[in-house]
C-alpha cells in the first residue's frame, strides 16, 4: 500500500514538473516570436525612405532603411481582415490586401509619416506610407480591401471614412460580399463602442 502512495507522488509530482517545464518552455518561444514579429531592431523617422522587405498581414509590413535591421509598421488608420483562417468567408480579402501591399511597394522607396504616437504597445511603428504621393492604406480603403480603424483618431480620419462610405456605396472589395459587410460593420460597432 505504501509504495502506492510513493507511486502516485511520484507520478504527481513528475506530472507536475513536465506541466511547468512545458509551461516554460511555450511561453519563452511564444515571448521570442512576438518580439520577432513585432520587435524592431531598426529606427525609423518621419520622411524616411524605406524597401518593403515583407508583408507581415494586410496591415503591417516589414521594411528596412538602408544598412540598418527591419523595423516593423503598423499602418495607421486601417486594420485588415484576416487571411489565415482557412475557409473563413474574410480570408480572401485579407489576403488580398496582403497582395495588394506587395505589389505596390515591392521594389519602390516607400516615404514614412509616424503618428504622433510613434510606437504602439507592441514595439511596431505607428505610421502612414507613401509610394510616390500614393497613400497605400488609403489605397487599401478605396479598394474596399480594409476598414477605417477608428479607435485611435488620426488627421487623415474623416477623409479615409469619406473614401470607405464610397467603396461601400460602389460595392468594392469586401463590401460586395453581404456576410462579409455584416462583419466589417459589427467591427465598425465594435469600435465606436470603445469611444463612448
Amino acid at each position: 500500500m505504501v509504495w502506492k502512495r510513493d507511486i502516485q507522488a511520484t507520478l504527481f509530482w513528475g506530472c507536475i514538473a513536465f506541466l511547468l517545464s512545458a509551461s516554460l518552455f511555450y511561453g519563452v518561444n511564444a515571448d521570442r516570436m512576438r518580439r520577432e514579429m513585432h520587435g524592431n531592431g531598426g529606427k525609423v523617422d518621419s520622411g524616411d525612405i524605406v524597401t518593403l522587405d515583407h508583408v507581415i498581414d494586410g496591415d503591417t509590413v516589414s521594411v528596412s532603411l538602408a544598412g540598418q535591421s527591419s523595423s516593423v509598421i503598423r499602418i495607421l488608420g486601417i486594420k485588415s481582415l484576416e487571411a489565415s483562417i482557412e475557409k473563413d468567408v474574410v480570408a480572401p480579402y485579407g489576403q488580398a490586401a496582403i497582395d495588394t501591399l506587395q505589389r505596390l511597394m515591392a521594389n519602390q522607396p516607400v516615404r514614412v509619416l509616424l503618428h504622433s504616437t510613434p510606437k504602439d504597445r507592441y514595439g511596431r511603428y505607428i505610421a502612414m506610407l507613401y509610394v510616390d504621393d500614393q497613400d497605400i492604406g488609403l489605397r487599401l480603403i478605396k479598394e474596399g480591401l480594409a476598414l477605417v480603424y477608428t479607435v485611435y483618431p488620426f488627421p487623415a480620419m474623416s477623409f479615409y471614412l469619406q473614401e470607405q462610405e464610397l467603396a461601400k456605396a460602389g460595392r468594392r472589395g469586401l463590401w460586395a460580399n453581404t456576410e462579409v459587410t455584416s462583419r466589417a460593420l459589427a467591427l465598425i460597432r465594435e469600435w465606436q463602442g470603445r469611444l463612448q
